[in-house]
């Protein structure tokens, strides 16, 4: 209760992301026998897997969920279990909060800039009116070119170049920024 609550969903969650499993199946279930809602701590870990797992590891978000949806069907005290191989398996994997990044700086330049305009050429074009004022001219259809990637901007002019997602070198992430690299240097846009 009170501030503890929160202490020992703090140690939870730094643990999971500090890579112990041990300790977080620790605070887990010093969380569980005071009484804490199973599914308190199942939103939690679906919010870790998120935020400090992301692409490093994609198959932490379907864990977290399907830990949520097998708590939620099956209730305590069987629903331990699943929450036991969530936890070991969210602290076990690479971290990385780039995703999160991206979220953050993205949202920044929302805030900062407002609502630019969307480039014609990505706008949709569904009547020969909008057709007419330029919807959707030079759009490049990506899967008809070579590696489906095209030097085609997405981004409103006034960002364009930036980057947002820029992976780190742990778990799966590596090879998304390998093929994040060699799109932006075919692009002529460089990393």
């Amino acid at each position: 209760a009170g501030e503890e609550h929160y202490n020992v969903i703090s140690a939870f969650i730094k643990s999971l992301r500090g890579s112990d499993p041990d300790a977080a199946v620790y605070w887990m279930m010093r969380m569980l026998e005071a009484g804490e809602d199973p599914l308190f701590i199942a939103r939690r870990m679906v919010i870790f897997a998120a935020e400090d797992v992301g692409n490093a590891e994609p198959q932490a978000l379907q864990v977290a969920v399907a830990t949520k949806d097998a708590v939620h069907f099956i209730g305590l005290p069987e629903g331990r279990i699943p929450l036991a191989q969530a936890a070991t398996f969210l602290a076990t994997c690479p971290k990385s909060n780039a995703a999160y990044r991206a979220l953050l700086a993205a949202t920044e330049d929302v805030q900062r800039a407002g609502p630019l305009p969307v480039p014609l050429h990505l706008r949709n074009a569904p009547t020969p009116l909008m057709k007419g004022l330029g919807y959707g001219r030079g759009y490049q259809y990506p899967h008809d070119h070579e590696g489906a990637v095209v030097d085609q901007d997405y981004l409103p002019d006034a960002l364009a170049g930036r980057h947002y997602y820029e992976p780190s070198d742990r778990g799966r992430e590596r090879e998304i920024a390998d093929r994040l690299d060699a799109w932006r240097t075919r692009r002529g846009r460089g990393s």
